[in-house]
C-alpha cells in the first residue's frame, strides 16, 4: 500500500532496467518523481504509465548526463520547479567490454565520467537539499564487479569499486545527518547493459544467472528504507562477494578472466 509523498525522488537513467524498475518501486510507495535519461520518448512513456498505475506526480528532464554541466541542469529544474528532494538515485551508468589497450582511450574516459564525476556532482550538488529532509536517502547503483578486479572490464569494474568506497565513506561522513546514504551491488541482471558493453556471447550464457530488474529494485528500496550500507541482491551473488573477500585475489581474478575471455 503507497502512501502519498510530497517530496520527490530523483531516478537518473530511468528510462529502462534497473532504474526504470526503481522507478516504479517508489512510485508504489508514494513518491513523486524526477525521472532523468537521454531519451525523452521513452521517459515520456515511463512516466505516463506510473503515473496511471500509482497516481503520483512524475516529471522528468531528457539530458545526456555524460555530458559537462548536465548535474548541474538536474540542479536548475529541480530550483525552478521549486521541488522537495528526499531521494537521490544514481543508477546512470554502463560498462565497455575488452582488453584496456585495445578499447578507445575517449570512450573509456567517457564511461568514467557518467559512472564516477556524474554521480559525485549529484550527490554534491543535491546534498544541501535532503539535508533539508526529516528523513532523506542516497542510492548509489555499484555492482558486484566492485569486490574484485575483472580482466576485459577493467575500467568498469574500477569505477564500481570507487562507487562503493564513495559510498561508504560518504555514508560514514554523514551518519550524524538525516541523509541515509546507501550502495546496491548487483550481479547479472536482464537488462540491456551486457549488449551496450558489447558482451553479447556472454549475455546468452549467463541467462540462467541473471534476476529480473523488478526483483533487484525491490531489494534495493527496501534496503535503502531501512538505511542499510550495502545491499547485495541474491543469494548467488552474496556468495560471491563472500567469496571475494577470502579467496587469493590472483585466483579470483583467473577466474573472471576465464569467464569474461574476449
Amino acid at each position: 500500500m503507497s502512501v502519498k509523498n510530497n517530496s520527490y525522488a530523483i531516478v537518473t537513467g530511468a528510462s529502462k532496467g534497473i532504474g526504470k524498475s526503481i522507478a516504479a518501486e517508489l512510485a508504489k510507495r508514494g513518491f513523486n518523481l524526477l525521472l532523468v535519461a537521454r531519451s525523452a520518448d521513452e521517459l515520456h512513456t515511463v512516466g505516463n504509465k506510473l503515473i496511471s498505475d500509482h497516481q503520483v506526480d512524475v516529471d522528468f528532464l531528457a539530458v545526456d548526463l555524460g555530458l559537462a554541466g548536465a548535474p548541474n541542469l538536474v540542479l536548475e529544474h529541480v530550483l525552478q520547479k521549486g521541488y522537495a528532494i528526499s531521494v537521490l538515485v544514481n543508477n546512470a551508468g554502463y560498462g565497455l567490454w575488452g582488453k584496456f589497450g585495445e578499447l578507445g582511450l575517449d570512450d573509456q574516459l567517457e564511461m568514467c565520467r557518467l559512472n564516477m564525476d556524474t554521480l559525485i556532482s549529484l550527490c554534491h550538488l543535491f546534498l544541501p537539499l535532503l539535508s533539508r529532509e526529516k528523513q532523506s536517502y542516497i542510492l548509489n547503483v555499484s555492482s558486484t564487479a566492485a569486490y574484485q578486479a575483472v580482466p576485459t572490464l577493467a575500467i568498469y569494474s574500477a569505477t564500481k569499486a570507487f562507487v562503493l568506497s564513495f559510498t561508504r565513506a560518504l555514508r560514514f561522513e554523514l551518519k550524524e545527518s538525516s541523509v541515509s546514504v546507501s550502495c546496491i551491488s548487483p550481479g547479472p541482471v536482464d537488462t540491456g547493459f551486457a549488449h551496450r558493453a558489447g558482451m553479447d556471447a556472454f549475455s546468452k550464457m549467463a541467462e540462467k544467472f541473471n534476476m529480473r530488474p523488478e526483483e533487484v529494485a525491490k531489494i534495493a528500496v527496501k534496503g535503502m528504507l531501512a538505511r542499510k550500507s550495502e545491499i547485495i541482491p541474491g543469494l548467488t551473488n552474496m556468495i560471491s562477494v563472500y567469496a571475494n573477500r577470502i579467496l587469493p585475489k590472483s585466483f579470483i581474478e583467473r577466474m573472471a578472466a576465464g569467464i569474461y575471455k574476449t
